[in-house]
């Protein structure tokens, strides 16, 4: 359903309205903008679609806007205007995007079934099962059965539906991008409150997706109705700055003419942030200007290994910024987007952001799962394929697991967390929220570790569970089975202890603890128990000096000196780490040596 209605039903790339622009009549405004100027108003997404896929079926297109026109025939926008031309501008981006038939046609009739008589069942018969499993995928619930929960049921909804086809996620990020780019006419309260569910989680959603195409767009508008006085500064002084685009120009030749001489065949191009971009990092940098650095993308045409060659050849041009080097070939982010980029010093010694990558990763980087349907003809993608959606399984997992639906749209929220971190655990990378600990990583290696994990090393070094990781530790996880001899089966911890839940940062961390919980009655862990992981995690610790304990008199020895009442006092002080077992061990290793 249309919930974000404004002036015009701006096509294509049009510009936002601003906010509080008030609507004319209905009538007149109807009269004024339809039918486009062509007399066909079909064309123009046709003549889209099959620039793209040259054999696309434009009579099953037509087909589905007269059904759609037919429903919704009588139907208005609050901002006057026929309601037709919110599908089919919905169908246009998902066209512009490069989806096949089957999304656009999806896209036309999103709204019939929620919104008209059309059914269902009807749907299916006229589209076929697909277009009708889209289309089912973005309605949304009735708030007058569902009531506050009507919002977090359709989400989960969605989610489920594209856990089966990532189309259903497409259409809905196209219905949000145009209710964004028509949101003018509504209350300033409105505006808010649309643009903030937008920031939280579509937004997020379109980075993960990989659609870094919509995702500019969708920033700007958020930040055009969320800050509209930094959106119009941002944008007056994009359009003021004296000399840019000639020094851009400069740059671009004197790359060009680098790569040439190193034999690298390259395009080479200015590579301008969007307003929201430019903006975050002004806020980011604390700057009182707005803060936007000069930045070209080099596009290679060969393998990856051509890449490392036009850095080098950037590298031999200009003298690059250090600490400014990142490798997302080696290193992807979590949306599999890979590219090189650099800071250099160019001309004028004014710093320039270089971004370089090979012709398959700048189309992902625009488009994201969607590559898969404009490029349908790009080989080495169907590996690619899957690791891009291995998050919506991750989520699907333990949406499963989850009952209450405002603690799945918390939980989703908390996974799209635009700030995350990789980390290296069991000699791979794994993706972490920021702000995460080992026990997040440990239920992410599989939930028996993380019910039963009672230590990690940080690099090199034993932390507490409660450590919070960084970017680029290397992590090792330690469960009893992992702890010396003597540390039997029988005296295992019978599970998470609930205090991990106050520092756990990850939704499938705290959904296993929780789920933990829920499954068994048995009171907190015992301070028998405490004592017997105590004595584990000294030995964990003493495994780093190649030292073990023949038996308890030496710690007996030591809890004596530092003035505990016995050794079970220390020992639950070092499951507690009220002292440090690194502390504790150093001090025993020193207490043996010396009275031998």
């Amino acid at each position: 359903m249309d919930v974000d209605a404004g002036h015009g039903a701006a096509l294509g790339g049009a510009l936002p309205t601003q906010p509080g622009e008030l609507p004319l009549s209905r009538r007149l405004r109807s009269l004024l903008t339809w039918p486009t100027t062509d007399g066909d108003p079909v064309t123009a997404l046709v003549r889209a679609h099959r620039g793209i896929h040259p054999s696309a079926d434009a009579s099953v297109l037509r087909r589905a806007y007269t059904i759609a026109e037919n429903m919704h025939r009588g139907q208005f926008r609050k901002s006057g205007e026929p309601y037709i031309t919110h599908p089919l501008a919905v169908a246009q981006i998902c066209a512009d995007l490069g989806m096949d038939t089957t999304t656009l046609v999806a896209a036309l009739l999103h709204d019939t079934v929620e919104d008209t008589r059309y059914t269902l069942q009807a749907l299916q018969e006229d589209f076929g099962r697909q277009v009708a499993h889209l289309v089912d995928g973005v309605t949304k619930f009735d708030k007058a059965f569902y009531g506050k929960a009507a919002e977090a049921e359709t989400v989960r909804k969605m989610i489920v539906a594209a856990g089966k086809d990532v189309r259903v996620l497409i259409i809905k990020l196209a219905d949000r991008l145009h209710n964004m780019r028509t949101l003018g006419v509504r209350s300033a309260a409105s505006r808010e409150r649309i643009a903030r569910k937008t920031q939280e989680v579509l937004v997020p959603l379109c980075d993960r997706l990989g659609i870094q195409t919509l995702k500019r767009e969708l920033d700007d508008v958020v930040l055009l109705h969320l800050r509209p006085e930094e959106h119009a500064r941002i944008a007056r002084f994009v359009h003021d700055r004296p000399g840019w685009d000639a020094y851009l120009d400069d740059v671009v030749t004197k790359t060009r003419v680098a790569l040439r001489r190193s034999r690298v065949d390259a395009e080479v191009g200015p590579r301008p942030r969007h307003l929201y971009s430019i903006w975050k990092d002004t806020v980011a940098g604390d700057h009182a200007a707005p803060y936007d650095l000069p930045r070209i993308a080099i596009v290679v045409d060969g393998p990856a290994t051509d890449c490392y060659a036009a850095l080098g050849a950037v590298h031999g041009l200009w003298r690059p910024v250090p600490g400014r080097f990142k490798d997302f070939i080696a290193s992807p982010k979590n949306n599999l987007y890979r590219s090189l980029h650099t800071s250099v010093c160019g001309p004028q010694d004014r710093t320039v952001e270089v971004l370089i990558r090979t012709e398959e990763m700048h189309r992902s980087a625009e488009y994201g799962v969607a590559a898969h349907y404009r490029f349908p003809r790009a080989t080495g993608r169907a590996g690619d394929r899957a690791d891009e959606l291995a998050w919506l399984r991750r989520v699907l997992d333990w949406e499963q697991e989850t009952v209450d639906p405002t603690q799945f749209m918390e939980s989703l929220r908390c996974d799209l967390a635009e700030a995350q971190i990789q980390v290296v655990a069991d000699g791979r990378q794994v993706v972490l929220p920021a702000g995460a600990t080992p026990v997040d990583l440990a239920y992410e290696l599989g939930t028996e570790r993380g019910d039963h994990c009672l230590a990690a090393r940080i690099n090199g070094r034993l932390a507490p569970l409660s450590s919070e990781l960084e970017e680029g530790d290397v992590v090792e996880i330690f469960t009893e089975s992992d702890a010396e001899s003597g540390f039997e089966a029988d005296v295992a911890p019978r599970g998470p202890r609930r205090e991990w839940l106050g520092f756990v940062k990850s939704p499938h961390a705290q959904m296993q603890i929780n789920r933990w919980f829920a499954e068994h009655t048995e009171p907190g862990i015992s301070i028998a128990d405490k004592v017997r992981l105590g004595r584990a995690t000294i030995g964990l610790a003493l495994r780093k000096h190649d030292r073990g304990l023949a038996s308890d008199l030496p710690l007996l020895r030591l809890s004596e000196e530092l003035g505990y009442p016995d050794l079970e006092t220390l020992l639950v002080a070092v499951f507690d780490r009220t002292v440090e077992p690194d502390t504790v061990v150093r001090q025993l290793i020193d207490l043996v040596d010396h009275r031998q």
